[in-house]
């Protein structure tokens, strides 16, 4: 993977419609929040990211940074969860894709919305056109990213066009007030902030396949470096597109976007540029799919090449040089979870549940990321490596600014939304899938370290 592979990998991986769905959803407040977000959370995970793959090129990303740091139960920690904080992701990115596609068909296709079959069907279809390509090779696996990361930005460039001209032609459904544009500290305002600073992620995952890009110690911050201002961007622009079009009291978290385009697109006559727009969403939504697939897939075949994991996760193929054993076996935990998630569910409360869940697991392992970004100051630096402006002063601030609006963001996760009926029992469920996150990596490792496979040096891909 060259620089422009990298950069669109990142625009696909760090830009997904539906949480600029959640962001609207909340009002105007949404704008300012997606700026403190970029302020706490985006410009001190780059800068991390920067640094830490220019130190520390290997494979293996943020796995082998908490393993410098601190040893090799807080690599597997870190890799652990990080893996299984992306089991929900899946199937709720590919229950976006799904809903979205329905706006394709128009009328006819709509009343499917409700139906758990079409959606576990489209998910499992939405899968294996993200797998298979990945298992064949990044050659291959690339273009479901770049594919992914032109649809984005067409369909977002679809969204704040529609959304200017309705501006124009009727004026705003929204308005962009001083006051509107004010974060609330309500219960709902502050669980949203966690939303918002989870959504901002993503630059940590190429360096997981820093074996497979050109010169990664370059690469991988240079491109960082120029896709930061345009997600932001495009998570911005996107926002006020959708408000443009709809007020937040009739938007859902769900289908946000398509649903402000078909609005705008009926109040100008273009009753054809839904279905052009719900197409390019849905394949959006396909490449981040393919992207997460490539790059979470090389955190079980690091641990299998450290032994913590059986052997065969760390097993390439030997004649398309992926790790297929690591691939096949999260395609095959993503489809278990799909199954599960629709399971006593209606379709919108299995996605909240996904989300939920996603949020709140994603962000543990970037404890350990930031606090081994303050921790490895300490290591000196090649020639080579490219240094946080401003040294190590910069780079312990950056760590500990991310690291705190990370804990802020997890404690935050906890608090039940104010609309749920049962608070009690719902931060009883969020609490328990954490444990069961958490605590079975716990008992993972030290089966693994019983059976004597401790870390042992690792092989070349």
């Amino acid at each position: 993977m060259g620089f422009g592979d990298v950069l669109l990998y990142f625009i696909t991986a760090g830009v997904n419609l539906q949480w600029v769905a959640i962001a609207s959803a909340a009002g105007p407040s949404s704008i300012t929040v997606w700026f403190l977000a970029f302020l706490t959370m985006a410009i001190p995970l780059a800068l991390s990211v920067v640094e830490m793959s220019s130190r520390y090129p290997q494979e293996g990303g943020m796995y082998v940074w908490s393993k410098r740091a601190f040893g090799d139960f807080a690599a597997f920690m870190t890799g652990w969860t990080y893996w299984m904080s992306n089991l929900p992701y899946f199937p709720g990115v590919l229950y976006f894709a799904a809903l979205n596609a329905l706006y394709i068909g128009g009328d006819g296709w709509r009343h499917l919305s409700g139906s758990r079959s079409y959606v576990i069907i489209a998910a499992l279809v939405g899968l294996a056109l993200g797998t298979v390509p990945n298992l064949l090779g990044l050659q291959f696996g690339k273009w479901i990213s770049n594919i992914g990361a032109l649809a984005r930005w067409a369909a977002a460039l679809a969204l704040i066009a529609i959304g200017l001209v309705a501006w124009v032609r009727f004026g705003p459904a929204t308005r962009f007030t001083p006051e509107s544009l004010t974060p609330g500290l309500g219960v709902r305002n502050l669980v949203f902030w966690s939303t918002i600073a989870f959504a901002l992620t993503g630059f940590e995952s190429a360096s997981f396949m820093g074996g497979e890009i050109k010169d990664s110690r370059r690469t991988i911050p240079r491109a960082i470096y120029a896709s930061l201002p345009l997600i932001t961007l495009l998570y911005v622009l996107g926002t006020v597109g959708v408000l443009v079009a709809l007020p937040a009291s009739r938007l859902s978290g769900l289908q946000g976007p398509i649903d402000a385009i078909e609005a705008a697109a009926t109040r100008l006559g273009l009753p054809g540029f839904t279905p052009i727009a719900a197409f390019l969403i849905t394949l959006s939504a396909l490449g981040s799919v393919g992207a997460w697939l490539a790059s979470v897939a090389r955190l079980p075949f690091v641990a299998g090449l450290d032994h913590v994991l059986p052997e065969s996760f760390g097993r390439v193929h030997p004649k398309w040089r992926t790790p297929h054993i690591a691939l096949l076996s999260l395609a095959g935990t993503i489809v278990l979870c799909i199954l599960l998630g629709q399971a006593g569910q209606t379709v919108k409360g299995a996605y909240d549940i996904l989300v939920s869940m996603t949020v709140i697991c994603t962000l543990i392992p970037f404890l350990f990321l930031f606090a081994s970004m303050i921790r490895l100051q300490r290591e000196p630096t090649g020639p080579d490596v490219i240094r946080v402006p401003g040294g190590r002063p910069v780079a312990v601030l950056a760590g500990a600014v991310g690291f705190v609006t990370t804990a802020v963001s997890i404690v935050l996760s906890f608090v039940p939304a104010e609309d749920e009926p049962h608070k009690a029992l719902a931060v009883a469920k969020i609490a328990g899938l954490t444990l069961l996150s958490t605590g079975s990596g716990v008992v993972l490792y030290a089966a693994g370290r019983r059976r004597g496979r401790g870390p042992a040096p690792r092989r070349p891909v």
